[in-house]
């Protein structure tokens, strides 16, 4: 009977225990598939989540490549117009270093004008003083030009040696054109009758006295005649030089 009741107990105590374990199993399983369920859960938002990077990533990377694109291509715009602009500003300063370079030969022509000008306008007023105010003076083409008559000059509409006044006339017409070595003197001979030999032999006599004997330096000196228009008589012309006025142009413009 006590071994019956004993064994009765001890089957009980085993079923106890037995259902005690396996509620607790149930239990750690039902513990375990929540906690799966979770980590389920947790796994598929941190999936969406990482494509939902991936996609922003991508997004970004093709915005990035375009701004990059963009920046290349206004980066060489920029370059394009700085080379544009540099190769603007090298013609606008040549145009300007061109133009002032012109400016300066423009005011050196006038300058130069001017200055042949007011030389002539001294000249005349130091011939009045020189040749006496009843003296033939003028300013022709900017030149002076100081008339004489044959007969003053030769005695004779038809001489051709000068005579004693003429040449203390001479004289005092020499210290003039010495006054500016730098111009050309034209003995020029009107003639009305058309014998122009003669009066070549006149301009040559007027020419070889201001060379012999009052010091103006032959290579100056220039002599012409023409038809007088009903003019006869001698000109002596002091005329800026030509020649030394071009060779000044043509230095200045080398400069």
């Amino acid at each position: 009977m006590r071994k019956t009741t004993l064994l009765i107990l001890l089957l009980g105590l085993t079923t106890l225990v037995h259902g005690q374990r396996k509620s607790e199993l149930l239990e750690q399983i039902d513990t375990l598939k929540s906690e799966l369920r979770s980590a389920k859960d947790s796994l598929a938002q941190l999936q969406r989540l990482a494509s939902a990077n991936k996609a922003k990533a991508a997004t970004l990377e093709s915005q990035n490549a375009g701004l990059r694109d963009a920046n290349a291509t206004l980066l060489k715009n920029l370059n394009g117009f700085a080379e544009i602009s540099s190769k603007n500003t090298e013609t606008v300063n040549k145009a300007l270093a061109s133009l002032k370079e012109k400016e300066q030969q423009q005011k050196f022509i006038t300058d130069t004008f001017s200055q042949n000008d007011s030389t002539a306008i001294v000249l005349l007023t130091k011939g009045k003083q020189t040749l006496g105010e009843g003296a033939k003076l003028g300013v022709s083409n900017g030149a002076i030009v100081i008339a004489n008559s044959l007969a003053s000059l030769f005695g004779s509409d038809v001489g051709v040696t000068v005579g004693a006044d003429a040449n203390e006339w001479l004289t005092r017409v020499a210290g003039l054109l010495n006054e500016a070595p730098d111009r050309d003197v034209i003995i020029e001979g009107l003639n009305i009758t058309g014998e122009f030999d003669l009066t070549l032999q006149q301009v040559a006599a007027v020419a070889a006295t201001l060379i012999k004997d009052h010091g103006v330096a032959a290579e100056r000196i220039r002599t012409s005649v023409k038809d007088g228009n009903f003019k006869e008589g001698i000109n002596i012309r002091l005329a800026p030089s030509h020649r030394g006025f071009y060779d000044k142009v043509k230095e200045n413009f080398k400069g």
